[in-house]
């Protein structure tokens, strides 16, 4: 079968299209015929390293069911991938096989960071930064079929006013560090209940700023690269606050299928039912995957960039 590969050892990361035989299902595994996939930044974003198969989720065919599923797919840049059982969600009928494999990664993260560790409810504020990101926009939606009220910062004005129409309740067109007074102002001088750092250190400290009192942070992503930064102490001590990461690298598997079965009670019925859709900016073929790859990273993109077997 074709699969490509993430050459992480020349200094960047680079995919390479190989031929290599098709995986054999263990137990507790499916084999699944992969009718589309997307990408996802942060496994761009990894350091030096040997090869290893390209892809971390998928949507296909079950072989010798014919079942489909969507779900976290290790190696799912290729023609066939092995699917854990507990990661296999089943897809809704009225979902293309695209939109199935630009949700699975984006929605479990969403569901880890807004309910199950977040308790985000209805009528409370959530601020998300780099909110045209693909969790970004999939936070928005999310955070809408809860209830709750959203605001956005981006540095572009086009993908925030898109995004307005979508439900961003309010837009705050930044890439700097400067967005508390915005959120007090509407807020009612509260600030937010829940934030989504997707950005990283450098809006660390200005994340604290914007929290309400008993506020959460979740910490998801770190575009700009920066991994450190100054905790207040007294604004975390004084207002209470939770801060949080939201990962899966050294989760057990009994733990993520812990948050597959979340999502699928909390969020499948919304996207069954057509109230949640998920945004994909560009379809590309599986062979023009570098391609995607490119423009994925060139930021023009506004929510996900999915792969056509």
């Amino acid at each position: 079968m074709k699969a490509y590969f993430l050459d992480t050892a020349a200094g960047g990361m680079r995919l390479e299209l190989r031929e290599t035989p098709t995986p054999q299902p263990g137990p507790g595994q499916l084999l699944v015929r992969i009718r589309a996939s997307s990408l996802n930044r942060g496994e761009f974003l990894g350091g030096l390293g040997a090869s290893k198969p390209a892809g971390q989720e998928a949507a296909g065919e079950v072989v010798g069911t014919r079942e489909k599923v969507m779900g976290r797919c290790p190696g799912g840049f290729a023609e066939y991938g092995l699917m854990e059982k507990t990661d296999a969600i089943p897809v809704p009928s009225n979902l293309s096989w695209e939109q199935a494999g630009a949700i699975p990664l984006a929605f479990l993260v969403v569901h880890d960071m807004l309910v199950a560790q977040g308790s985000l409810r209805s009528g409370e504020w959530l601020l998300v930064t780099g909110i045209s990101s693909g969790v970004g926009v999939a936070a928005l939606q999310a955070a809408k079929a809860i209830g709750a009220k959203v605001i956005g910062t981006s540095g572009s004005r086009e993908k925030l006013d898109r995004l307005s129409s979508m439900g961003l309740d309010v837009a705050i067109q930044t890439r700097s560090p400067e967005f508390q007074k915005k959120v007090l102002e509407a807020t009612g001088g509260r600030g937010a209940d829940l934030v989504v750092n997707n950005v990283g250190g450098t809006v660390f400290a200005e994340c604290i700023r914007s929290l309400a009192y008993q506020g959460r942070l979740a910490t998801v992503g770190y575009l700009d690269r920066t991994m450190k930064a100054e905790i207040d102490l007294d604004a975390l001590h004084a207002k209470r606050l939770r801060l949080f990461g939201v990962s899966n690298k050294h989760r057990t598997a009994a733990q993520r299928a812990e948050t597959v079965r979340g999502f699928i009670a909390d969020f499948l019925p919304h996207f069954a039912a057509g109230r949640i859709a998920p945004l994909i900016d560009r379809v590309y073929p599986f062979e023009r995957l570098p391609e995607a790859q490119a423009y994925m990273e060139s930021d023009a993109h506004l929510g996900k960039v999915a792969i056509r077997m």
